[in-house]
């Protein structure tokens, strides 16, 4: 019923802006000495007999009528299933296979996707008085045949009688100059019933007549003449997108084109980042899209990734997990980062692994800048990066800091800058090193009401085993 209803409306929306339409233009009194009628029939989203004038064009019919209705039909509707359903309707209307019947009984066979695509005017004649355009049943289930493989644009397209290969190469915008040597087409055509296939193997020059539901593919080797590409950020000389190689561009190489390693370099904490996932992870969780026509700049990308580093100072903590996030977070890491700990200071070797590491598209190579600070947060007075000192302890970073508060827990820990591992920064075996991190944790103060409840916890605990052992000796007698 509600389908009926939702129909019924449509239809009422319909008819308004046919006469809304019709009188618009009957109104414009320069146009109303050409104005002819139109007769729009079949199956297109309103039939009726239409306002047009000599100098207009099927197409500039069509379009004007379809734009019309679209929009008006859209401005009636709040429902959002009557607007998906008028989306819908308003898509599966063919463009191929129209019949323009003229008064004096002629008929033309319109295809207005061709002409969109060709602009040849043939398929998209002036119209006259009393013409009549006919739609073809919109039904591309069985009314259909596709292309693909190295033509421009493969696709589904609506099968109209008398189709050939040249057509359907023509509507998928030609063959992809990209491929080499195209000789063969090979097309698939089910039996009526659809349990057998034939398999027509012909040449291009054959243009061989198409049925329906045929399934073309016009063969050719898949090009690798294709985009490959890593991004050099920071302290190199040339930064940017370097071109590579599918399979056989190494890293020493890169940095040689990127104009090598600035002496400012922090070689020993550079990073390579792992090909796609890297963008997926820019893209998705910063927002950022490399592209070859607006690169980023290097602060833009080292903004974000100092996001990336507070994930992989948490990843070698001793947190306590409350939930699955860790495991998220791991596993982020593990796919982004390189499947190799890639040692950059060995890149002076032509002969070492690292040199020697062949890239993947999308690789993103960040050479920082020496940072000769340590980093101090947490519970002190003054968080920042502190000067480097060679030989002092964490003591000597905390009262530089502005010391200790109030509410400081004296666990402190270094975190290294390079591996980012905890470490007690008690021990007297850790080494205060450039680039670490001194974090000064808050030290837990709990309210009565969570002793009260982790004390009701311990009791309901304590009071099952005693039933256990109630219930286990009971059963012993």
């Amino acid at each position: 019923m509600k389908r009926i209803l939702s129909l019924l409306t449509l239809i009422l929306i319909f008819n308004t802006i046919n006469a809304q339409t019709t009188e618009d233009l009957k109104n414009n009194s320069l146009q109303t000495a050409s104005i002819i009628s139109v007769t729009v029939g079949g199956d297109f989203i309103i039939t009726g007999t239409f306002p047009s004038t000599f100098i207009e064009r099927a197409d500039q019919f069509i379009t004007r009528i379809y734009n019309e209705t679209y929009s008006k039909a859209l401005q009636s509707l709040r429902d959002t299933k009557l607007i998906e359903q008028l989306n819908e309707q308003f898509k599966s209307i063919p463009l191929r296979g129209i019949i323009l019947k003229r008064a004096g009984g002629q008929s033309l066979n319109i295809d207005l996707l061709k002409f969109r695509l060709n602009g040849d005017f043939v398929n998209n004649p002036y119209l006259k008085n009393d013409d009549v355009i006919i739609f073809p049943p919109s039904d591309m289930k069985k009314n259909f045949f596709t292309i693909n493989g190295a033509v421009n644009k493969p696709g589904k397209f609506y099968f109209v009688e008398g189709d050939k290969l040249s057509d359907a190469i023509e509507l998928a915008q030609g063959i992809n100059k990209a491929y080499d040597n195209i000789t063969s087409v090979e097309i698939s055509r089910l039996s009526y019933e659809g349990n057998k296939i034939e398999l027509i193997k012909t040449d291009m020059e054959s243009n061989i007549s198409l049925k329906r539901g045929d399934q073309i593919r016009l063969l050719a080797e898949e090009t690798q003449r294709l985009d490959f590409h890593v991004t050099v950020v920071g302290e190199v000389n040339m930064p940017g997108y370097i071109p590579i190689t599918k399979s056989n561009t190494t890293l020493y190489e890169a940095i040689k084109r990127a104009g090598g390693i600035k002496e400012t370099a922090s070689i020993s904490h550079s990073k390579l980042l792992s090909g796609n996932v890297a963008n997926y992870i820019l893209a998705s969780k910063y927002g950022l899209k490399l592209e070859t026509n607006n690169l980023l700049s290097v602060q833009e990308i080292s903004d974000k990734f100092l996001e990336l580093e507070n994930i992989l100072m948490s990843r070698m903590s001793n947190l306590t997990e409350e939930d699955t996030s860790y495991f998220f977070t791991e596993n982020q890491l593990r796919a982004l980062m390189s499947e190799s700990s890639i040692d950059f200071t060995e890149l002076n070797d032509k002969n070492s692994k690292a040199s020697n590491y062949i890239l993947n598209d999308g690789d993103i190579i960040i050479i920082p800048k020496i940072d000769n600070t340590v980093y101090v947060f947490g519970q002190v007075g003054k968080t920042g990066k502190i000067s480097f000192k060679e030989g002092e302890n964490y003591l000597y970073y905390v009262n530089n800091a502005g010391g200790f508060s109030n509410y400081s827990d004296e666990d402190v820990i270094v975190i290294k800058g390079k591996t980012k591992e905890w470490l007690t920064a008690s021990d007297n075996k850790t080494k205060i090193e450039p680039g670490d991190y001194i974090w000064v944790p808050k030290e837990p103060h709990m309210s009565f009401n969570y002793y009260l409840k982790q004390t009701s916890v311990y009791f309901a605990i304590i009071g099952s085993i005693a039933t256990i052992l109630l219930l286990l000796n009971q059963f012993g007698k």
